[in-house]
């Protein structure tokens, strides 16, 4: 089953560490992290600079996407992910996977899979990075908003701590995944579907683009905007409600349908 509500789940029994004062802070893939309301005991304290945001390919025989027979199994069990692949590739069979990165690489090697969709960065940070067979283009495979970076999870009155994180504090990276969770706020708040996004953060300019696809894949809407970097937010924010206007509701009916 390919699940959206499966997504954002972070590792409560970390974050209950610090709520109870037995760590000072957590480290989570951002894309993990749900949109944390303001009146939450927890805040992103800072935001280190970001890895490659990109989806990777790892293969049987390092075959490319482009390259792999007709009926390969690939596994994932990302709805984004799913999607672009059947619109890439409707030849293929996307089957639900689950795991660290590390069970997912090695489930393609015993040969329960054909292949497997991963966030370059993790396999970066885990030292295999070398066993990706293509960096998918993000044309095609948009990301899921915050992949690539890092969150540093602390409780909202250590005030202390939270000065000392800052230390380490990315600003352009803080404005991407600023405006990549207002897309998330705005998409999966409101038409409940699955939201690929990335926003670019280069000197004073920010660029963010969006994208949300039906459950086979075969309607894409997309939409983006330039501007200011202290905008990405309101850009977001009008890319969002573009998109609803497009018709994010006929395609979260597709989704819905689909889960029944």
């Amino acid at each position: 089953m390919f699940s959206l509500e499966q997504r954002g789940i972070v590792d409560k029994d970390v974050d209950q560490q610090i709520l109870e004062g037995r760590v000072d802070f957590a480290v989570h893939n951002m894309k993990d992290v749900p949109i944390i309301d303001r009146s939450a005991r927890l805040v992103i304290a800072s935001i280190p600079e970001r890895g490659s945001p990109a989806e990777a390919l790892v293969s049987v025989g390092d075959l490319r996407l482009k390259d792999l027979v007709r009926g390969s199994k690939v596994g994932t069990s990302n709805p984004v992910r799913v999607a672009q692949l059947r619109r890439a590739r409707p030849d293929l069979i996307p089957e639900p996977l689950w795991g660290d990165v590390e069970t997912r690489v090695e489930k393609v090697d015993r040969g329960e899979f054909d292949a497997t969709i991963l966030a370059e960065a993790g396999l970066a940070r885990l030292g295999l990075a070398n066993r990706a067979s293509e960096r998918l283009p993000i044309e095609e495979f948009m990301p899921a908003p915050g992949q690539g970076a890092l969150a540093i999870v602390a409780r909202r009155d250590n005030l202390k701590v939270i000065e000392t994180l800052r230390s380490i504090e990315h600003p352009p990276t803080r404005a991407e995944v600023d405006a990549e969770r207002e897309l998330v706020r705005i998409l999966e708040g409101t038409s409940k579907v699955p939201v690929g996004g990335l926003a670019e953060a280069r000197g004073d300019r920010i660029h963010v683009r969006s994208c949300i696809l039906s459950v086979d894949g075969k309607e894409r809407l997309f939409a983006e905007r330039s501007g200011a970097a202290g905008e990405g937010v309101k850009l977001a924010r009008e890319i969002g409600e573009e998109l609803i206007a497009k018709g994010a509701s006929r395609i979260e009916m597709t989704w819905r349908n689909a889960r029944r």
